[in-house]
């Protein structure tokens, strides 16, 4: 696995989504679908932490496409609920794997035919995921997409970031809520990653 980017270089690059058309449910076994929240890259463009939805979304991509696996990222509407966001782009997803993301970096690794509220994978502490933890997310996605079992994802633990990020999730959560747009389906979007 390649190291992470620098801050620096994380800083220089921005994410537009460009709407494709509307999602539908496609028929490539070997596909995970990329499900983002209403308020991913519009109008907000890092996660609680500042890791820019740019150097996420190429981290992801970059470990789904490394286990030889094609991406597709739709925009979920109508909720910000991750098991929701994760569900819907399961139940799109040719493989039935889908990754789900909120604005603030809260992440899932999701199957079609589990209940909504269950899932593969779960990174609830979004202040503690990074650049290769989002690479690894990608790579663990494609690999359950390729019938395969790999082991979990690891990640920091940290008993005090709960406390200590609490307000500004909460400040988040309730902002992209505003963004939600009721009874509106979810789109393809395609990411366009560039320099400013």
């Amino acid at each position: 696995m390649s190291a992470p980017t620098t801050a620096s270089t994380q800083a220089e690059r921005t994410l537009t989504l460009n709407e494709v058309g509307p999602a539908k449910r496609a028929s490539r076994p070997d596909e995970v679908v990329v499900a983002v929240s209403p308020a991913f890259s519009d109008p907000f463009t890092k996660t609680i932490v500042d890791v820019p939805h740019a150097e996420v979304i190429r981290q992801i991509l970059a470990g789904i496409e490394e286990q030889g696996v094609h991406a597709r990222v739709i925009k979920v509407w109508d909720t910000a609920d991750l098991a929701a966001v994760a569900h819907t782009g399961a139940r799109l997803s040719g493989s039935g794997i889908s990754i789900g993301l909120l604005s603030r970096g809260t992440a899932m690794i999701h199957q079609r035919d589990l209940p909504r509220l269950s899932n593969l994978e779960l990174f609830p502490q979004s202040p503690l995921l990074d650049a290769e933890v989002f690479r690894r997310i990608g790579s663990n996605a494609a690999q359950y997409a390729k019938g395969e079992s790999p082991a979990p994802v690891p990640t920091r633990n940290d008993q005090m970031a709960r406390p200590r990020w609490q307000a500004k999730a909460a400040l988040l959560h309730l902002k992209e809520y505003e963004c939600i747009v009721a009874g509106r389906k979810p789109v393809e979007v395609e990411p366009v990653i560039s320099r400013r």
